[in-house]
């Protein structure tokens, strides 16, 4: 691992070397923490955080609860971020915004609802006025591009005299609404042979990801690649999928990029997946960039025409990535092992 550390503004892709061996990376970034499922709503447990968890959690991290005998459900998730609320406070709390949403379209909920707590703003720094006036911003303007009602926002001060600095962290939890007597599409693979896809871009970005924090150790880098409308045209494009019941798992690119998210889809069937990477686009951020606007399918073969179909009406960008395994990872015909080997003491 590289022990550099560069600003922000001296940051580029460029300075990262691309990497020979993904097997190494696959395994230094599986005992992070960070990339652990974690359920705060229907998992209350004492167990901690471990790695051995990632995947684990069929609702990843939302959770469901019965509003009355009739089976009315709602769908609830709380998502956190500290990343350059100091530097850029509104594309922050927007990208905040939009990947809880985006985890909940993916779910088969319809979000209604958010509210914001804005955390750890010290009162001595004359900066802490530009954040809070930002993350408003923020808000509202992510709230209203993805016809969200804002149920809550408050702004805690504090004053660290002895402690050092606290990073300023937005915490927003999102409401959402569960279709009645629908089954919904969970994030995991369903069965060998579904073919899988990517609906969005890939790009040459891993700003602020996982990989280029823990695994090169540059925690100082600008905010993943991102644009609202984008957001926007891709949630509409998987909410039109949803209603066409052509997807059988869906979930966003998330924490760890394109490769956890298969992995965290994969384990729970104890199930694999064989992938062809993008010769356009770097290896390390085809697989573990964080860029927004992405989303992961799984196609049964027999959908997969009208898939396509759809999709080209939709016009939303979107190509093959490769299909459901019954138990090996493959990248570009090399083989990572089987599912069962990417656990930790395995």
């Amino acid at each position: 691992m590289s022990d550099a550390v560069q600003t922000e503004k001296e940051f580029s892709i460029d300075l990262i070397p691309e990497p020979e061996k993904l097997e190494e990376i696959v395994f230094s970034l599986m005992v992070n923490p960070n990339l652990s499922t974690i359920n705060y709503f229907n998992d209350f447990s004492d167990q901690g955080i471990s790695p051995e968890s990632i995947g684990e959690s069929e609702t990843d991290e939302i959770g469901i609860f019965e509003l009355d005998g009739n089976g009315t459900r709602m769908a609830m998730s709380t998502h956190a971020f500290h990343h350059h609320l100091v530097s850029d406070p509104q594309k922050a709390t927007e990208i905040l915004i939009s990947r809880a949403t985006r985890k909940m379209l993916c779910f088969g909920a319809n979000p209604f609802a958010v509210s914001a707590f804005l955390y750890h703003i010290d009162f001595a720094d004359p900066n802490g006025q530009f954040i809070a006036s930002g993350a408003k911003k923020g808000l509202e303007n992510a709230a209203a591009k993805f016809g969200l009602k804002i149920s809550d926002r408050k702004i805690r001060f504090d004053h660290f005299s002895e402690h050092g600095p606290v990073p300023p962290t937005i915490i927003i939890s999102i409401m959402a609404q569960v279709p009645e007597d629908e089954r919904l599409i969970t994030h995991s693979f369903k069965s060998k042979g579904n073919h899988i896809f990517v609906i969005g871009r890939s790009l040459d970005d891993i700003n602020s990801s996982e990989y280029l924090e823990f695994y090169h150790g540059i925690s100082e880098s600008p905010l993943p690649a991102f644009n609202i409308e984008d957001e926007i045209a891709v949630q509409k494009a998987i909410k039109t999928l949803l209603e066409k019941k052509l997807v059988e798992s869906a979930s966003p690119v998330g924490k760890g990029g394109l490769f956890f998210t298969l992995l965290r889809a994969a384990i729970p069937n104890e199930l694999g997946f064989d992938i062809t990477t993008d010769a356009e686009t770097r290896n390390d951020a085809f697989l573990f960039g964080e860029a927004m606007g992405r989303l992961i399918v799984g196609v049964n073969p027999d959908k997969e025409d009208d898939f396509v179909d759809a999709m080209s009406e939709i016009n939303v960008p979107f190509f093959t990535l490769g299909h459901v395994t019954k138990g090996e990872i493959r990248i570009d015909d090399q083989s990572l092992g089987y599912i069962d080997k990417m656990t930790v003491g395995s």
